[in-house]
């Protein structure tokens, strides 16, 4: 499902659900629980059309159908760059060997994990903080759940997430029927 349907899809739910009174609610920022949680020490893996390396900031960037992976957690947009910091301290390595600090994602981002899938124009993943920040038109799925605001700080260490600046969201009810 392409972006545009989704935002599409999410706002005709929101309509529906405030018109009916279906446990809809709008606030300026709300905690939900979030599937993302996973160990952050995983190796990363990157695929994407082309690469390009600068010696000198450290950095690697990843162009074209990008596809990060960790563990379980994929991480797809156009571009992504890709922060390294000296780590001396990794053992079996020389002194000065490198490890990833920071991604930056941007061109139609999209984070999944399992049942759970959050959309924005950007995201940042600081991996040592094992933090992604996502900014810009940000849409969450949980399941038949959809939560929608301006930017979404998902917290991997302990599975929580807070969405800031308007936020819609559509619930779906519970129970047997």
């Amino acid at each position: 499902m392409t972006r545009t349907v989704r935002a599409a899809a999410a706002a005709a739910a929101l309509a529906v659900a405030l018109a009916a009174g279906a446990g809809a609610a709008a606030a300026q920022g709300a905690e939900v629980p979030f599937g993302f949680r996973h160990d952050s020490s995983l190796p990363v893996e990157v695929s994407a059309d082309s690469l390009r390396v600068s010696q000198a900031d450290g950095s690697a960037t990843f162009s074209g159908n990008v596809v990060v992976g960790q563990g379980e957690m994929r991480l797809s947009a156009a571009e992504v760059r890709v922060e390294y910091a000296a780590d001396p301290a990794v053992p079996g390595r020389e002194r000065g060997a490198t490890r990833i600090r920071r991604l930056h994602a941007s061109g139609g981002v999209t984070l999944v994990s399992g049942n759970e899938a959050a959309e924005a124009r950007e995201a940042v993943y600081a991996v040592d903080e094992a933090r992604v920040v996502m900014t810009g038109e940000v849409i969450l799925t949980q399941g038949p759940n959809v939560l929608a605001g301006d930017r979404l700080t998902v917290n991997l260490a302990d599975g929580t997430a807070l969405v800031e600046g308007r936020v819609r969201t559509v619930l779906q009810p519970g129970g047997d029927r």
